[in-house]
């Protein structure tokens, strides 16, 4: 079965700078994209960075410049490297396992399994 095991979550002053690593098993890990998502308290999901199947990486806006996406496919696992924390970025990550459809003639995208999530707090 999917699992993907999210870890390196804490408390950071702003500024600071944190690693979370994402553990995957269940699947072929390297044949797919991945993704980080975030939920800060009381918000809906916020999309924060993407990785696919060749190593090509993608960001929001909000976090361009400061977050770098990576994985190890030798090890199944991704990371979210995060540096210059904000207070903003305060949420829970998680990973997820994307999936592309073909469906009406063109190509769909979605997060089929997603995991548990780590806490991160940015605060002074």
């Amino acid at each position: 079965q999917v699992q993907l095991v999210e870890s390196g979550g804490g408390l950071v002053q702003p500024g600071g700078s944190l690693r979370l690593s994402c553990a995957a098993s269940g699947f072929t890990f390297s044949n797919y994209g991945m993704s980080w998502v975030r939920q800060g308290p009381g918000k809906g999901l916020e999309w924060v960075s993407g990785i696919n199947s060749r190593s090509s990486t993608y960001y929001a806006d909000s976090v361009k410049g400061r977050f770098t996406i990576s994985r190890d496919n030798a090890k199944n696992t991704l990371y979210l490297q995060m540096n210059s924390l904000k207070p903003e970025d305060t949420a829970v990550y998680y990973c997820a396992k994307k999936i592309r459809y073909y469906i009406d003639s063109r190509y769909h995208y979605s997060m089929d399994y997603w995991g548990k999530g780590t806490l991160v707090t940015v605060s002074s």
